[in-house]
């Protein structure tokens, strides 16, 4: 065999163990490292078993990995999201919502996605919003004579927002894999965000207004309220987090900090919050802590891994391989930013949004400029793509984390039922950011010029 079959056999035998169930991190650890003993093989010089350049590789690259200034944001921001996770302040800031959307077609709804939104963009952590949402809104809205569909496909929906909108998370992991500007990134992503959310609210009140029974209104007696009090529950339960996410946004959009540091200050933001809330506890550090180190090794390795396995693939003449593949189909911009969304589309069924990213996204990555396709476009893209892969059966992780704590009488194809018309709205926004490719470009523009 050639050096290129052998690299498409190590991709074709990666796909096919991580389909079997082994960690992704370790597997692609252990086969950039078992081919990459083969590719650098050299018997001349070879002294002991351990004399091979793979090693050298694998070594360098974990250091690369733990000593990128990109990253160092991610546990920072895990942290924050952790700490706000837990100041019991979700719980507030819907019954707020509530109140001040009531007289809005379908408000709970309305008060739950932008809760979700809100919740999202603080912690970034998918799971930790649909469920704690679905304990706390799913409940009150389903005690209100909501349609199960119509309140379960809410939450799963507003939950995957924040992997989308700034600061996020993933934004971070594609600027680390794909050298984009993060700053760039997130002035880029921030009106495509809004424009999701926005379509998102536009059909949750369509929906009230055309089928009332779907979203009854809830009763007068709720109306009661004074507009005093409404303010002051807004000033403690809206206010403080918005305030927090806007401050570390903003620090980073206007060059006052950078992402690391910006991420600092949203922890100890977090921090801030939590005590302010009297949730502040040694054992809620503790977990915060304990989390956030799990989920930042967990990302830490899967880069060292497939920045390993990329080397070792390229070196074997892999990527030249797909190269010289793609640019035989005589594919348009367009026809390769359809196959490369399709194929994303399709790995977000069995993968998590960070193996996307970081394993198969710099597959594509080189391939760009032969299409004269930005990156940072091509990221927003995907960040849009991805909301489609929590939400689409069979294999919709929101609708999953939601059936766990989810009532009995709710049936996993009711949430399905639920999530797919979000799905179509995900796709028109990204017709639309194709069509308008100005509204990615028109901040970064406005605050970085060209």
């Amino acid at each position: 065999m050639t050096d290129p079959q052998i690299a498409l056999l190590m991709l074709g035998l990666f796909i096919f163990v991580i389909m079997l169930g082994f960690p992704i991190a370790f597997t692609l650890m252990a086969m950039g490292i078992g081919f990459g003993y083969y590719a650098y093989f050299d018997a001349e010089r070879m002294r002991n078993i351990f004399d091979n350049r793979v090693f050298d590789l694998f070594v360098n690259q974990t250091y690369s990995v733990m000593a990128n200034d990109v990253l160092t944001a991610i546990p920072l921001f895990l942290f924050m999201g952790y700490i706000v996770e837990r100041a019991n302040i979700v719980e507030r800031l819907f019954d707020t919502l509530s109140m001040a959307t009531r007289r809005l077609p379908g408000s709970m709804a309305v008060a739950a996605l932008i809760t979700c939104a809100l919740f999202a963009t603080a912690t970034g952590i998918v799971g930790a919003v649909v469920t704690l949402m679905g304990l706390l809104a799913l409940p009150a809205m389903l005690k209100a004579r909501y349609d199960e569909r119509f309140a379960t496909g809410v939450i799963c929906a507003g939950g995957t927002l924040g992997i989308l909108i700034p600061p996020s998370i993933m934004l971070i992991v594609y600027a680390a894999a794909s050298g984009v500007s993060i700053v760039r990134l997130y002035a880029g992503a921030l009106l495509p965000g809004f424009l999701l959310a926005g379509m998102y609210l536009i059909y949750i009140v369509g929906r009230a207004m055309l089928n009332p029974s779907l979203a009854p209104q809830p009763e007068r007696r709720s109306d009661s309220i004074s507009t005093g009090k409404l303010m002051w529950m807004l000033a403690t339960s809206f206010f403080p987090l918005a305030i927090l996410i806007l401050a570390v946004l903003g620090a980073i959009l206007f060059g006052l900090a950078t992402p690391s540091e910006a991420a600092a200050i949203g922890a100890l933001g977090g921090l801030l919050l939590a005590a302010a809330y009297r949730a502040l506890t040694w054992q809620r550090l503790q977990e915060s802590v304990y989390l956030t180190v799990r989920t930042t090794a967990m990302v830490c390795w899967l880069f060292v891994g497939s920045w390993t396995f990329a080397s070792v693939f390229s070196y074997l003449g892999g990527e030249q391989v797909v190269r010289e593949f793609v640019v035989g189909l005589d594919l348009t911009p367009l026809q390769f930013l359809l196959l490369a969304q399709l194929i994303i589309f399709l790995l977000g069924w069995p993968l998590e949004w960070s193996e996307i990213i970081i394993i198969f996204v710099p597959i594509f990555l080189p391939l760009l400029p032969l299409f004269n396709i930005d990156p940072l476009f091509f990221g927003i893209l995907i960040a849009l793509n991805l909301q489609t892969s929590f939400l689409t059966p069979p294999m919709a992780m929101s609708a999953y984390y939601l059936k766990g704590i989810a009532p009995p009488q709710i049936r996993l194809t009711q949430i399905f039922a639920g999530s797919l018309p979000y799905v179509v709205m995900v796709f028109l926004t990204m017709i639309v950011l194709y069509v308008f490719p100005d509204i990615a470009y028109w901040l970064p523009r406005m605050f970085y010029g060209r």
